[in-house]
C-alpha cells in the first residue's frame, strides 16, 4: 500500500495517531492504574524492545488478548519445531503473564506497540520480521501499512468477522478493502467468516476452521487442585467463568435463590479481569453473602458463600473442580466468551443469549446438547438445579460438549498447510 493508494480515511487515521503519539505515556499511566498495563515494560508499547532479537528468520504473530494468543500456541510450537524464531505480541497484561509461562523455547513475547506510525516503524525496524500473522480481526491500519511498505508477507489466521463488525465496515468500503486486501492470505474460521472477508475485499480466502478447538486445555497445578477439592468436598459448586460487570450481581442473586435448596452451596466467580476482585467482593457483600478472594490467600471454606477467583492463569484449575460452568459476558450484551476450554475439560456449559462473538461455537455446542442458553438469573438457577438433581443428564451433557469440540478440531493442520506454502514461497524454510 503506497501513499498514493491509501484511502483518505486511513490517511486521516495516520495523521491523528501521529498527533496522539506524545500522549502515549499518559495513556499507559492511566491504564496501569486499572491494571491494564505493565509499567516495567511500558517502553514496548512505544515500539522499544526489551529483549534482544535472535539471529535468523523470525515470524511475528499477534493476538490481542488471552483467547487469541492461546489459540496461536500450537502454531507457535510448530514454527519453533521448524527452527524458526517466533515473536508473539499481545496487548493485555493477562495474556502477557500467561505467555511468559506457556511459550515454548525459541519463542518470546513483547507487548504490541500502540498503532502509531512512529511506534510501528520503530518496532518493525528492530524486529525485522520475515512473516507476520495476525489473529482473528486484528486489523490495525498502521501495522498493516508499514508491514506492506517493507514487503513483509501478511497472513490473517483464525479470521473472524462478526455481523456487527461487518455492518460497521460496510460504511467504509474503500478503507476495509485496503486493509483486508493487504493480506497475502486470510484463513477464516468458518464459511460465513470467509464470505464476509471476501465481500470486504480480501483476495485469497480459505476456510481453515477455528484454532481454538485445537488449543490445549489450560493447565492446572495438581497440588492446588487437590487442596481445592478437599476444601469443597461435599458442597454443590457453580462456577461462573470470565464474568463481566453486571453479571456478578445476577450471580449473587442466583446464589441466594438456590441456597435454601442446596445447603453449603458454593458459587465461584472467576472474572475476565482479575483486577476487579475487590469490586466483585463488594457486590457479593452488598447481597448479604460472604465473599472470599483467592488473591488474598483465602480458601473457599465453609465461611465462604462466593469465592472470587481473582488470580491470573488459574481457570484450568477451576474448570476441573466442577462439571457445571456458566460462561460469562453473555448475560450482558457484550458478545460472550470462549466456551471451548471448559467443554474440553468435561463441563456442561450454561450461557446467556449474548454470544455473537462466538456464535458458531455456541451453535455447535447447543446443537450437540453440550451447552444450554439461559435468559436470566432465574433460568440459570433452574438449569443448575436440574443438572445437580439429574447426574445422568449432567454426564450426558458434559460428554456431548467434549465430543462436539473434538469433532471440530483440525484447524491447526489446515492452517499450517497454508502457512507452509508461504514459508516456502518467501524463503523461510528452517535453517
Amino acid at each position: 500500500m503506497t501513499s498514493a493508494t491509501v484511502p483518505i480515511t486511513l490517511a486521516l487515521y495516520r495523521a491523528a495517531t501521529s498527533i496522539a503519539q506524545p500522549f502515549a505515556g499518559a495513556l499507559v499511566a492511566h491504564r496501569a492504574k486499572r491494571g491494564k498495563e505493565d509499567l516495567a515494560r511500558a517502553r514496548e508499547r512505544r515500539g522499544l524492545a526489551t529483549r534482544a532479537r535472535p539471529h535468523g528468520r523470525l515470524v511475528w504473530l499477534h493476538g490481542a488478548s488471552v483467547g487469541e494468543t492461546m489459540s496461536l500456541l500450537p502454531i507457535v510450537g510448530r514454527l519453533c519445531e521448524r527452527g524458526l524464531n517466533v515473536l508473539v505480541t499481545s496487548v493485555t497484561t493477562t495474556s502477557g503473564g500467561l505467555l511468559a509461562r506457556r511459550l515454548p523455547p525459541g519463542a518470546l513475547h513483547q507487548y504490541a506497540p500502540f498503532d502509531t506510525p512512529l511506534f510501528v516503524r520503530r518496532f518493525l525496524n528492530y524486529w525485522q520480521p520475515d512473516l507476520a500473522l495476525f489473529a482473528e480481526s486484528e486489523l490495525w491500519p498502521n501495522a498493516i501499512i508499514e508491514s506492506r511498505r517493507r514487503n513483509i508477507p501478511l497472513g490473517l489466521v483464525n479470521a473472524r468477522m462478526s455481523e456487527r463488525s461487518l455492518g460497521r465496515w460496510r460504511r467504509l468500503p474503500r478503507t476495509i478493502a485496503a486493509l483486508t486486501g493487504s493480506f497475502d492470505v486470510c484463513l477464516a474460521q468458518s464459511e460465513v467468516d470467509a464470505e464476509r472477508y471476501r465481500f470486504l475485499g480480501a483476495q485469497v480466502v480459505r476456510v481453515a476452521g477455528n484454532l481454538k478447538y485445537d488449543a490445549p486445555a489450560p493447565p492446572a497445578d495438581q497440588m492446588s487442585l487437590a487442596a481445592l477439592k478437599g476444601t469443597t468436598a461435599g458442597r454443590p459448586v457453580l462456577l461462573a467463568a470470565s464474568t463481566h460487570p453486571g453479571e456478578e450481581m445476577i450471580l449473587a442473586q442466583t446464589h441466594r435463590a438456590l441456597a435454601p435448596r442446596f445447603p453449603g452451596l458454593l458459587t465461584i466467580i472467576a472474572p475476565r479481569h482479575p483486577e476487579r476482585g475487590a469490586e466483585i467482593a463488594d457486590v457479593v457483600a452488598q447481597a448479604h453473602l460472604r465473599p472470599a478472594r483467592r488473591s488474598q490467600g483465602a480458601a473457599p471454606d465453609n465461611a465462604c458463600d462466593v469465592y472470587v477467583a481473582d488470580t491470573m492463569g488459574e481457570l484450568g484449575l477451576f474448570y476441573r473442580l466442577t462439571p457445571i460452568v456458566f460462561v460469562g459476558k453473555s448475560l450482558v450484551p457484550h458478545g460472550g466468551q470462549n466456551p471451548i476450554e471448559p467443554a474440553k475439560l468435561g463441563a456442561a456449559i450454561l450461557h446467556g443469549p449474548h454470544v455473537h462473538n462466538f456464535a458458531s461455537v455456541y451453535q455447535a455446542l447447543d446443537a450437540a446438547g453440550g451447552a444450554r442458553q439461559i435468559e436470566n438469573g432465574g433460568a440459570l438457577g433452574a438449569a443448575f438445579a436440574e443438572l445437580i438433581g439429574n447426574p445422568k443428564a449432567l454426564r450426558e451433557m458434559t460428554r456431548a460438549a467434549a465430543q462436539a469440540v473434538d469433532r471440530l478440531a483440525g484447524a491447526v493442520d489446515r492452517t499450517m498447510q497454508a502457512i507452509e506454502l508461504y514459508l516456502a514461497q518467501f524463503g523461510l524454510e528452517a535453517r
